[in-house]
């Protein structure tokens, strides 16, 4: 019975969240509450509630002051002389622009935090996307599947948890596995390379200094003049490929067709110093009240300091950035009037990723309180075909791909994965093993609704999360199943 019921209320919530009959909110709150009536425990309701919250409370703290921390990095401007290099390297060709996604999104996933990744790519990334009209789903489904690659390393999360249930060595765990993750990231750039081309296709490109000239237009600083993108239509671009993009601003034009005149150099050439960088809707605004050159090094010093008081687990997260957060604001905003503005400014992508953290609380505390989670996994378990029993490590693989997905790293390390290696250990299977194929389904893991940092992304992006999960699901399982394969093929599974 539970695990019917448990079954039904995540395909019910998943239908009506990527339908958009519900927003995921109100269904991670109203649909598990449902259920938990259904399963005739209406009156541990609110235990489960509460003990779901208390165990995602350090999480949703973490979110908040890492939001607050990152923001105001990002409005000091440590992260613009990033922004420049990959947009001198993106030259507004969309292949470059994707595939430079996924290079920034693994790069800063090293420091293990998927809510730090996705503030810095989306900060960077955004501005282009909006400007070249691409789909934005795009750079939504590209960084979390290169996060949730990268989210393997032992101090990001997955790996600690595996090691810590079957009581193994982590480096045991996660050096062997390097090749095959490699193989998996490999994936990625190559999934970020034929998506780019496909917005190529659909858009064309603009040169360096055509790019730089639109932006002038726009904001009246170069004299209008037509031009023609390479490869590219007329008119209005057609809905962007793998969805609709959910951010593009419907009254914005179409860039106008004709030949760039042989006068236009001189002119691109001042607009607003280096325009590929320059303007606010290209990327991070140079000229904006909140930068603070001086302390720029300071902030550097700050940040690297964070993150390795993170990686070493000096203090727990939640009170690193809770202290990085009054330090940086204190320092590069000294009067409380500026402080107060820093903080306002952010508000709103603190109170939607809380308020979403603490909502999937709920749907994760009635999973695991009424006792649905493991009466599911015994119930998979003990589907398995007794022949299965030499290959639990594929089996492994295959199943942390929907598990990690529908559950929270947590169920899924210490309720599943020892069932799972007691299985495999019957058949002369090494945990150490079922350890490393649990950590395949990472790639898709990181658009579960249930990890409250892709929150930040779609946050951040404007995206809706059911056009961001139908968008994600295929490329992300398709990558999980070649970290599967490459685990396989060099006999590290």
């Amino acid at each position: 019975m539970l695990t019917m019921l448990g079954f039904l209320m995540i395909a019910t919530f998943l239908t009506l969240i990527m339908t958009k009959r519900m927003s995921p909110m109100a269904a991670l709150v109203l649909i598990p509450a449902l259920f938990c009536v259904l399963a005739g425990q209406a009156t541990g309701l609110g235990d489960h509630v509460l003990k779901g919250i208390g165990e995602l409370a350090p999480t949703a703290a973490m979110l908040m002051f890492a939001i607050v921390y990152f923001g105001v990095m990002i409005d000091v401007g440590l992260f613009d002389p990033v922004v420049r290099l990959i947009l001198r390297f993106c030259k507004a060709d969309p292949m470059r622009v994707v595939v430079g996604t996924a290079l920034l999104a693994a790069v800063v996933s090293l420091d293990g935090d998927g809510s730090t990744t996705f503030m810095i790519t989306v900060s960077a990334m955004l501005p282009l996307y909006r400007r070249l009209r691409m789909s934005v789903l795009v750079m939504t489904g590209v960084a979390a599947t290169a996060n949730g690659v990268m989210n393997t390393v032992p101090w990001g999360g997955p790996t600690a948890r595996a090691a810590s249930a079957l009581k193994l060595d982590p480096a045991e765990i996660f050096v062997p596995m390097v090749p095959a993750l490699a193989v998996g990231l490999c994936c990625v750039l190559l999934l970020a390379w034929g998506l780019g081309l496909r917005e190529r296709r659909r858009l064309g490109t603009l040169t360096l200094r055509e790019f730089a000239h639109e932006a002038g237009e726009r904001t009246g600083t170069v004299a209008a003049r037509p031009h023609a993108r390479a490869g590219g239509g007329s008119g209005a671009p057609a809905a962007a490929s793998g969805g609709a993009d959910a951010t593009e601003e419907a009254g914005e034009t179409a860039p106008a067709q004709g030949t760039t005149g042989a006068g236009e150099a001189k002119g691109a050439a001042g607009a607003a110093g280096t325009a590929e960088a320059a303007h606010p809707d290209l990327g991070l605004d140079p000229y904006r009240a909140t930068l603070r050159p001086k302390l720029l090094w300071f902030n550097a010093a700050l940040t690297v300091a964070l993150l390795a008081a993170l990686i070493t687990q000096l203090l727990p997260i939640p009170v690193l950035f809770l202290l990085g957060a009054a330090v940086a604001l204190t320092v590069n905003f000294p009067r409380m009037a500026d402080q107060k503005a820093r903080i306002a400014a952010h508000a709103d992508n603190v109170l939607n990723v809380a308020g979403m953290v603490f909502a999937a609380a709920v749907f994760t505390g009635v999973l695991t309180g009424t006792g649905m989670v493991d009466e599911m996994a015994r119930t998979l378990v003990g589907a398995l075909p007794d022949g299965l029993g030499p290959y639990m490590t594929v089996v492994t693989g295959v199943l942390s791909i929907p598990f990690t997905y529908f559950m929270s790293n947590d169920g899924f390390y210490f309720g599943i994965v020892p069932i799972l290696a007691e299985a495999g250990a019957a058949h002369g299977v090494p945990p150490v093993e079922i350890a490393r194929a649990s950590l395949v389904g990472q790639a898709l893991h990181m658009s579960s609704p249930l990890v409250p940092a892709v929150y930040v992304l779609i946050g951040m992006a404007k995206v809706e999360f059911g056009d961001h999960t139908r968008f994600t699901v295929t490329w992300a399982s398709l990558t999980s199943l070649v970290v599967l394969g490459a685990g396989l093929l060099f006999g590290i599974l």
